[in-house]
């Protein structure tokens, strides 16, 4: 299998996030990638190439244009105030604010443009963020054009990141990008499966009232974990999206057999769907050492839920998302790829 890498995902590189009250290391790091990097290698997984570039035409095709150019500008309007250190939000329009309005102040717009404080902006975000959705759109086109499947290893992740704001570690939905590549370039309907632990609300925000994308998600109760405002299951769809939005809240401490039950009805959505192609969101933060997670994965648990993806037989792209228990992230994101490529 064909993995798609940039290394100037090092170019963004957030020094703190606000956890427990306190500001601390960002646990969406460089060195994520770097691990899966090192054991697609080792594995002799495929080749590794270099992404295209796309410009930004596929990236409007899903994010408001003034949410991107405020990607674009925001260092530089941050850092001409002598700011030199991370720029994160500090008010949200919350419920009876105006939200009609684009803040001219840049501490005004962070806020505007995002959901929470986990998104630092720092002086390589732009170039960080355009890199890893090209790295999406390259992994897409090899699959358009014939191979069976592709691993974009994307950094920063996406699946939180809505049509017009960021969250959540990530700033452009590079998932959503790459599945409207594949509507563009011909195909009918196309299928994204989420498996990462965090309700990916940014893709099904933006697929919401859509029939030609179905959106599956496995993830954490939002009842009790983040993002708390989407994933519940009785979010279906809106308008002509009705029934193309199936979300499968688990609870905290599920291990692999209540997992995999929720993985077999995701997977018979899909195939149900009979897309023409299929985007995963791949994160691997339900494993059991993840330290911002409450799943139980084992590592070879990920291979079960490639082959399960294998077994649908549906062109495959797959985009990764998160996993944060840095030292077993490649094993467990190339155990995924492994067991596909083994159906």
């Amino acid at each position: 299998m064909l993995t798609v890498y940039s290394d100037r995902h090092r170019l963004h590189h957030g020094h703190a996030e606000l956890i427990d009250g306190e500001m601390k290391p960002c646990f969406e790091m460089p060195s994520r990638a770097d691990f899966i990097l090192e054991r697609v290698r080792e594995t002799k997984l495929g080749d590794v190439i270099a992404p295209a570039s796309f410009g930004l035409d596929p990236v409007h095709r899903i994010h408001d244009k003034g949410f991107i150019a405020f990607l674009a500008s925001a260092w530089d309007e941050w850092s001409a105030l002598g700011r030199k250190h991370d720029a994160l939000p500090l008010i949200w329009p919350v419920r009876g604010m105006r939200q009609d309005r684009v803040p001219e102040d840049i501490d005004g717009k962070l806020g505007y443009y995002s959901m929470d404080a986990g998104v630092p902006l720092t002086a390589g975000t732009w170039a960080a963020v355009s890199d890893a959705v090209d790295v999406a759109l390259t992994g897409a086109r090899h699959v358009r054009e014939g191979a069976r499947g592709a691993f974009s290893l994307c950094r920063p992740p996406g699946h939180h990141a809505a049509a017009d704001y960021m969250g959540g570690y990530c700033y452009i939905n590079n998932a959503a990008v790459a599945a409207q590549s594949f509507l563009d370039a011909g195909a009918k309907r196309v299928a994204v499966l989420d498996v990462d632990y965090h309700h990916g609300n940014g893709t099904q925000s933006i697929f919401y009232h859509r029939s030609d994308v179905l959106f599956a998600s496995l993830h954490g109760d939002p009842r009790t974990e983040y993002p708390f405002f989407l994933g519940h299951a009785d979010e279906t769809g809106a308008g002509a999206g009705v029934g193309y939005n199936a979300n499968f809240p688990l609870q905290p401490g599920t291990a692999w057999t209540d997992y995999a039950v929720a993985l077999d009805a995701a997977c018979a959505r899909v195939a149900d769907y009979a897309p023409d192609a299929l985007v995963v969101s791949l994160g691997v933060d339900t494993f059991e050492e993840d330290p911002i997670s409450q799943f139980k994965l084992r590592s070879a648990d990920y291979l079960r839920i490639g082959e399960a993806i294998g077994r649908l037989g549906k062109p495959t792209l797959f985009v990764m998302e998160g996993g944060y228990a840095v030292a077993a992230i490649g094993v467990n994101a190339v155990n995924v790829l492994t067991g596909f490529e083994s159906i």
